[in-house]
């Protein structure tokens, strides 16, 4: 019997799951498992030699209000040191010399991938991401037109200090989420995935290892894996060394890889297919902003500085490793 039969037959003979993961029926918590055997076939691959081209710098003001300054113009950021494919590697940086940047901040670089997706495996191969640096909100995410009605789906989200992941769905109204059939160690903030109008989201917090800012960088970088079907949106994650050989192969069946880290599952509570659509692949770095300058007086980060922007504006030098570096970035479709 395959690891798809069986759990699925497990899964039926269950009637209800913790609450602490929203109640769902067992076959709920399955879902995931109806495209476990799905066959994948790669439809772009984003590496060095064409990332600069499929991915547009974003210029206008930051959305979330952070303390930064998009570089809008490719040959800027180039100049200025924030992007560049040296060793076959996608590096997108910050400035990290200039005391007390002008208005609008620090700066920064924002990709959004030229080509929208509607479904499909989304498996980036990253070597480092931002480190764990007071000021710093790093994302790698994807989201949709007219947000939030055509979704967003936060898959490496942090600020400041944090040593974990944040994994997060934005909707419009009426999308609740349950994460029955995740892997243990994670905990739902929210169910309703427009909570505060969109603000907060339905996410959840993670306890992997080595999965996040400087444990993630020390550790040799790492793959995450997001994949989206009418069913749900479900992520895992392996650290650097423990990728799959079907991954790394190129021939990705999701069948193989277990629970995944988080299953937002579909179903009664929210119909995937009428909340997430047209989306595209982003990477960026802001500063301060919504999140991590909200919560600067309550954490360690305030001791240094008064307010977020003064301690981003004033200590360039803590910013040298708020960059990412990415070996690739694969989207299958079935």
């Amino acid at each position: 019997m395959s690891l798809k039969s069986l759990v699925l037959a497990a899964a039926s003979a269950l009637i209800y799951l913790p609450t602490s993961t929203g109640l769902a029926t067992g076959m709920q918590a399955a879902t995931y498992l109806e495209y476990a055997d799905a066959a994948y076939s790669l439809v772009d691959s984003y590496t060095a030699s064409n990332f600069f081209s499929e991915f547009s710098l974003f210029s206008g003001g930051d959305p979330t209000n952070g303390f930064v300054n998009y570089q809008g113009s490719l040959s800027a950021a180039q100049s200025a040191g924030l992007v560049n494919t040296n060793n076959n590697q996608i590096y997108m940086g910050v400035d990290h010399t200039t005391v007390n940047p002008s208005s609008p901040g620090r700066a920064s670089v924002r990709l959004t991938s030229n080509k929208a997706y509607t479904h499909g495996l989304f498996i980036a191969d990253i070597a480092h991401m931002p480190g764990s640096i007071c000021g710093v909100w790093p994302a790698f995410w994807l989201f949709g037109p007219n947000w939030p009605n055509s979704g967003e789906i936060d898959i490496i989200e942090g600020v400041n200090q944090a040593s974990t992941d944040q994994i997060t769905l934005h909707t419009a109204a009426g999308c609740t989420i349950n994460t029955a059939g995740s892997q243990s160690g994670i905990t739902l903030t929210n169910s309703n995935c427009n909570a505060g109008n969109a603000g907060d989201g339905c996410g959840v917090t993670t306890s992997m290892p080595n999965a996040y800012g400087d444990s993630f960088n020390n550790n040799g970088g790492g793959t995450y894996a997001m994949q989206w079907e009418s069913s749900g949106i479900y992520v895992w994650f392996w650290p650097a060394g423990s990728v799959p050989s079907d991954v790394t192969s190129g021939q990705p069946v999701t069948g193989n890889w277990g629970l995944p880290v988080v299953a937002f599952n579909g179903g009664s509570g929210c119909t995937i297919d009428n909340f997430f659509s047209d989306q595209s692949i982003v990477f960026d770095t802001t500063f301060c902003g919504s999140w991590a300058g909200a919560v600067w007086s309550s954490g360690s980060c305030s001791s240094y500085a008064d307010t977020c922007a003064d301690y981003v504006s004033g200590n360039p030098g803590a910013f040298t490793n708020a960059y990412w570096l990415v070996n690739s970035v694969k989207v299958y479709q079935q």
